[in-house]
């Protein structure tokens, strides 16, 4: 009998990601009235999941494509999805771990937050790529969005938003939470905006060569630092457990800049960037290949 107690409690305890990690972000979404779903989206031969928000208007509105943090798609993850769609958008948000998990699982079937971060490092750049398109045209196609979409993607998903920027010419804009940039821009068509947290020196330390390469290009990059906030500030800001102020204060700052850049965004984006001209300040940095993100 008490074996049998010990396994039903080492059951809860390993259930997927500590089971109330976050729970405070699960019990505001399950509160949420907007309409939620997962659809399964498809390349090749690959099939992911998407987590899908609506928001409650009564006209055609842009599509966020939320690339999420090295936790996987968390309950953190859903929450800020469903923030935005109550801001007036919809909102698409791939799992990039779908079939990655123990029995070709997902994000939710990870039993530590340190085996989901391995898995979210090891994922295959090309494969995140087409997984991302795969997001966009289903967002593209969605009868109520006007046909704009974007990406905002927080920490290792910062990184991924800022790469995705190098590839998809039909991309309005790349919002880069904390995340590291690519080591090449010249393909950019998209301006690219940038949130970082002042005691995030990892990260920021990217931030000078990174205006000075982007500018070198002739490509859009405004980063915002947010002082005395720490790497992962949107989600931290919200945590209730948070101690340090300064995330809260940049959470509400960047979330109302966020949705402020959201509403300037054209029904349609058409690339009108410049003829890119090799030169060699923009070339490849060296200084930005290496910089890893969790």
């Amino acid at each position: 009998m008490r074996r049998h107690t010990l396994s039903l409690l080492a059951l809860v305890l390993l259930s997927p990601l500590a089971a109330n990690a976050q729970e405070w972000a699960k019990t505001r979404l399950d509160a949420s009235p907007r309409h939620r779903e997962y659809v399964t989206l498809k390349h090749g031969d690959r099939s992911l999941q998407a987590f899908v928000v609506y928001p409650e208007v009564s006209k055609k509105v842009p599509v966020v494509i939320l690339i999420h943090e090295i936790f996987g798609l968390s309950d953190w993850a859903k929450e800020m999805a469903d923030e935005l769609a109550a801001a007036g958008y919809i909102v698409v948000a791939p799992d990039l771990l779908s079939g990655a998990g123990p029995n070709g699982g997902n994000s939710d079937s990870f039993t530590s937050m340190d085996t989901t971060t391995k898995a979210v490092s090891g994922l295959n750049p090309d494969q995140v790529l087409a997984d991302l398109d795969a997001a966009a045209d289903y967002a593209k196609k969605i009868p109520s969005s006007n046909g704009t979409f974007v990406t905002a993607g927080f920490c290792w998903g910062g990184g991924k938003s800022f790469a995705f920027a190098t590839h998809r010419k039909d991309l309005s804009a790349a919002m880069v939470f904390y995340g590291p940039p690519p080591a090449d821009f010249s393909t950019i068509a998209a301006p690219v905006y940038g949130f970082y947290g002042g005691n995030d020196a990892r990260i920021d330390a990217t931030i000078p060569a990174t205006t000075e390469s982007m500018k070198a290009a002739g490509k859009k990059y405004d980063p915002v630092t947010y002082e005395g906030a720490g790497h992962g500030f949107m989600r931290a800001g919200e945590d209730p457990a948070n101690t340090n102020a300064s995330n809260k204060t940049a959470r509400d700052q960047a979330f109302e800049r966020l949705t402020s850049l959201l509403k300037s965004l054209p029904a349609a984006h058409a690339s009108t960037a410049a003829p890119h001209k090799t030169t060699a300040s923009s070339r490849p940095n060296p200084m930005l290949k290496s910089v890893p993100c969790h």
